[in-house]
């Protein structure tokens, strides 16, 4: 087959825009051999539900889907009843990016709070946690906590166990949209449990995708008392896959071995030398006029550019405004991106802000 796109052609617009990690690809192909049981009954989820387990303790349950949508959809509807509402920062992403997805699809109000840096406190959660009883106002009963955020912002456990006591003592669960958690652990120096299980989370929606999984996610149950109906609701929302051994695949080759961490701290390391490499070259008078709007704990770099410097730069190296009337934009690196990308960004950068 030939191939329709440049090879060449780089970009810090997402994580999605990578590809596939030749481990998990040779994970693929390995198991596209004979034939195997489907939707889940196969040797490749079972072995699954093992690496769950090692990772984040006894009792776990893990459930395959397609997509981070599908996977914070499906796992807050089984935290919930009919009438009950999840509590989350406006910027998270079951909010601002998945097309009204938890409210159409699972019918789920959501209770959003502004904060500066996309993480919820106690405090924040207290101005949307009140209204129990009443029969007017939505009930909040979950909290749903973005790790790392979608402003490129990590949660320390400490941040998250005083939500997620906060949280219980309301008589509220805590669940995690981790499309990025690993990055946040990378980032943390932690286990994947010692930022979930251990500091309270009761159900995780665990990424693969943007950590270099062709597709597939998992919602993990940490507290089965937590969720419900998960088996039926995986199968009403379509995220039950028929050949479920290919996305069970694709999390094993990233959870064997740690390839999930390695590709992680790639990620990470690769936002930091973007971001520490403007910031020479801003000491050096090389570039000028770029300000950074939040700390670079992950693999995003958010910045403020010169009018029209956006626009320019696009034409080399895609990238996403992420407010535009502020001249903000997000940088981010993958898996792939690699240390010449990087250098070459600043370069061009250098060299438009300096006209």
């Amino acid at each position: 087959m030939s191939t329709p796109h440049d090879p060449a052609i780089r970009a810090f617009a997402s994580d999605n825009y990578s590809g596939i990690h030749p481990d998990v690809l040779a994970a693929i192909a390995a198991a596209n051999q004979g034939q195997q049981i489907a939707y889940g009954d196969d040797a490749y989820t079972a072995r699954l539900q093992d690496l769950f387990v090692e990772h984040f303790g006894d009792g776990v349950e893990a459930f395959p889907v397609f997509n981070g949508t599908g996977a914070n959809v499906t796992a807050l509807q089984s935290m919930l009843p009919r009438w009950g509402a999840v509590i989350a920062a406006s910027t998270a992403h079951i909010n601002v990016d998945e097309g009204g997805a938890p409210e159409r699809v699972a019918g789920i109000k959501l209770l959003t709070v502004p904060t500066p840096d996309g993480k919820l406190t106690p405090e924040l959660i207290d101005r949307e946690a009140w209204g129990w009883g009443d029969e007017h106002r939505a009930q909040p009963l979950v909290v749903s906590v973005t790790q790392s955020t979608e402003l490129g912002t990590v949660y320390s456990p400490d941040e998250l166990r005083a939500i997620t006591d906060h949280a219980h003592e309301l008589g509220m669960r805590v669940h995690v949209d981790g499309a990025r958690i690993s990055n946040a652990a990378a980032s943390l120096g932690l286990s994947l449990r010692e930022i979930t299980r251990d500091v309270g989370v009761d159900v995780l929606s665990f990424g693969g995708t943007k950590n270099g999984a062709m597709l597939g996610e998992a919602i993990v149950v940490l507290d089965p008392a937590a969720s419900d109906g998960l088996r039926f609701l995986r199968k009403l929302n379509m995220q039950l896959s028929s050949k479920m051994r290919f996305v069970s695949a694709q999390l094993i080759a990233l959870l064997e071995n740690d390839l999930w961490r390695r590709n992680a701290e790639h990620a990470n390391t690769m936002a930091q030398r973007l971001r520490s490499g403007i910031e020479a070259a801003q000491e050096a008078g090389t570039i000028s006029g770029v300000e950074f709007t939040q700390p670079t704990q992950a693999n995003g770099v958010f910045a403020t550019l010169p009018e029209g410097v956006a626009d320019q730069l696009r034409e080399h190296f895609r990238f996403y405004d992420w407010d535009a009337a502020r001249r903000e934009v997000r940088w981010m690196c993958a898996f792939d991106t690699d240390a010449a990308d990087v250098d070459a960004f600043i370069a061009t950068l250098a060299e438009l802000t300096s006209r």
